[in-house]
């Protein structure tokens, strides 16, 4: 059954996708105005952090204890380096290939490892097993992209 609750998590999903897009962008452009890839992810992070703290400021977010940070898995403190590596890739292709076939190629490797990650339960994500559902699911998105592109 369809909810009002389910229809706004649709659409916050749907403006994060946008702001995926916007990000690309934003960036691709930083990096030809200052003409260094580096630069243009250092300050996009840069943004992003000031924006984190300025939410833990409004939010009234506890400092971090000690002991919370020593339970942390050493992978979780990961994220940094992951995202450095999409927005790197990201800067540096949006130019030469597109924004639709960056999106495109990065939809699939999502596609592909949110898949093995549900199934396996990967980095303690819930387990949702790989179904034919969702194998055509992801396969009929995957050629959609490809057809649009063409």
């Amino acid at each position: 059954m369809i909810t009002l609750h389910k229809i706004l998590l649709t659409l916050v999903a749907l403006m994060a996708g946008t702001s995926f897009v916007v990000q690309q962008a934003v960036n691709a452009n930083l990096r030809a105005e200052l003409s260094s890839p580096w630069w243009a992810g250092f300050f996009s992070y840069l943004g992003g952090t000031l924006v984190m703290l300025v939410m833990i400021v409004l939010m009234r977010e506890p400092f971090l204890s000690f002991s919370a940070i020593t339970r942390s898995n050493w992978w979780s403190w990961g994220g940094g380096l992951f995202g450095a590596i999409y927005i790197s890739i990201s800067i540096l292709l949006l130019p030469r290939i597109g924004t639709f076939a960056i999106v495109v190629l990065i939809v699939i490797g999502q596609l592909a490892t949110s898949l093995a990650f549900d199934h396996f339960g990967i980095m303690n994500v819930p387990h949702y097993p790989i179904t034919t559902a969702r194998i055509f699911g992801a396969l009929f998105l995957v050629v959609g992209a490809i057809l649009i592109q063409w």
